[in-house]
């Protein structure tokens, strides 16, 4: 199921979007202020942050680059509608921005069309002769199944998520294996060697030195 967290201080805002969302067929989170929310992101895994600027704590701008590394899509949910501020909210990272007052039936249109951004709502995700069928679970190469375990799977919708972005290996870690990285590399980099030969991909994923890992795919 998707996991969105919803970021908001004014909780019957928060209350009215989580339920039409749970409506959706969503699972949500709530975070009413900036603190909370970092402290959800760093112990949960969410395939979307909707996100309010004017939060206490820490305001929705100054969370987005502790959001970056993780790799989740953003969308602001705001009051500040000036051009300006939307700019701003882009060019730090967001993937839309809704200004306040907005109707629900929009909300879910945008979140919609940024989860299939991510093919996160796609059942079906196809990647060169690569077929991802993510209500079995199921991987096929060249229409030939490849026998992936369970963590090998994750780690490569992980990297097709994040296609063409530089992964941290803690970020990898966290993401993947849901604890603290110890600062031992080594169980990241077995799987991710293993995932490259099952895959044929020894050239796609690319190691980046002193990060980690990128996916590397034509747009």
């Amino acid at each position: 199921m998707i996991r969105i967290l919803i970021v908001e201080d004014e909780k019957p805002i928060s209350d009215l979007i989580r339920l039409n969302l749970q409506s959706a067929g969503y699972f949500c989170d709530c975070a009413f202020d900036g603190m909370a929310a970092a402290h959800k992101i760093e112990e949960n895994r969410y395939d979307l942050i909707l996100l309010d600027i004017m939060l206490p704590e820490v305001n929705g701008y100054e969370l987005m680059p502790y959001i970056q590394p993780y790799g989740t899509p953003v969308i602001f949910l705001t009051a500040k509608g000036r051009v300006e501020d939307r700019v701003k909210g882009l060019k730090l990272g967001a993937d839309d921005y809704l200004v306040k007052p907005f109707e629900i039936i929009e909300l879910l249109a945008r979140v919609e069309t940024v989860l299939r951004r991510y093919n996160l709502n796609q059942r079906m995700i196809e990647v060169d002769d690569l077929v991802i069928d993510t209500g079995s679970r199921t991987v096929k190469k060249a229409g030939k199944e490849i026998s992936l375990t369970k963590k090998e799977y994750e780690l490569l919708l992980f990297f097709i998520r994040n296609k063409n972005i530089a992964l941290f290996r803690d970020k990898i870690y966290e993401k993947i294996w849901e604890s603290d990285y110890m600062g031992d590399s080594r169980t990241v980099d077995l799987h991710v060697q293993r995932l490259r030969k099952k895959l044929g991909w020894e050239q796609k994923i690319a190691s980046v030195y002193k990060v980690g890992y990128r996916l590397e795919l034509g747009e």
